[in-house]
């Protein structure tokens, strides 16, 4: 069975540049104060969100007992998402020198578990060698270590990331991205609605192997069409997840301001537990 795209896939040179000027507000979060719980602030900046439909029996095998991949239309989906991450900093607390802003990307998937609709991460890498001390031993996060680059030219995005995993064929990505056409909110039910409004992370425990969730809450995304041009893409590789060299959607967000809760242990989620607790 073919695979619609639900928006033509472009790359970057088939598209004039500057036809479309990066918006320089990031969406923050509006009435902070009516939350509670929450113990850091993050923003997620320029993120380029590349999809692929694939089978779910070809990552069925990656997902943990306990969570149920979620599926769209009978298609399993995975993400690999490069960004830029800033304005780390913990509630109450001021920012901490040299971990508020790095780039980050990662590989995800979607799943759900007790009433949860979330995203698995798969993989998260990152060059800051803090960050990843702090988010594997405080949110059990898969994170690794990488050689990164960032540059915004203008209203154009380059990436670059290669894992520091003394592997002959460590993942790599390499790539450039920019929008090229004005911003809409996905519509609920659609899609790109299922793939980016996700509220809740879910992982496993290195040291306990037992499945963790966190919330998150931030203004929906404003997305935007995308022109790119990927130049190399490894980084589903090593879990032996084969993807076809251009994404089946692909989708640009200038960004948006987050609050995270607590990671917990999905043992003690009821089924009618609410978030942001």
């Amino acid at each position: 069975m073919p695979i619609i795209h639900p928006l033509p896939v472009r790359q970057l040179d088939d598209v004039r540049m500057g036809g479309i000027r990066i918006e320089q507000r990031i969406i923050q979060i509006k009435s902070a104060g009516q939350y509670n719980g929450w113990t850091m602030t993050q923003t997620w900046e320029h993120l380029l969100f590349l999809h692929w439909a694939i089978s779910p029996t070809s990552i069925k095998a990656l997902i943990p007992a306990g969570l149920e991949l979620d599926t769209y239309d009978g298609k399993a989906w995975i993400s690999i998402i490069p960004f830029l991450l800033s304005g780390v900093r913990l509630r109450r607390m001021p920012s901490v020198p040299f971990t508020t802003t790095f780039p980050e990307i990662n590989v995800r998937t979607y799943v759900k578990a007790k009433g949860k609709t979330g995203v698995y991460f798969l993989s998260l890498d990152t060059s800051n060698p803090l960050v990843i001390k702090i988010a594997r031993f405080w949110y059990r996060l898969p994170y690794y270590s990488a050689q990164m680059a960032f540059h915004r030219q203008g209203d154009r995005i380059d990436f670059t990331s290669r894992r520091l995993s003394g592997l002959p064929q460590s993942p790599w990505f390499e790539g450039s991205y920019q929008p090229h056409a004005d911003r809409f909110f996905a519509k609920e039910g659609t899609l790109m609605h299922w793939l980016t409004e996700r509220y809740t992370l879910f992982c496993t425990c290195n040291r306990t192997k037992q499945i963790m969730y966190a919330d998150v809450v931030h203004e929906p995304w404003q997305l935007q069409e995308t022109a790119f041009h990927i130049r190399e893409n490894s980084m589903t590789a090593n879990l032996s997840i084969p993807l076809t060299d251009s994404p089946h959607l692909a989708l640009y967000s200038r960004g948006v301001q987050s609050l995270v809760w607590p990671i917990r242990s999905l043992a003690d989620l009821s089924s009618d537990q609410g978030g942001y607790s």
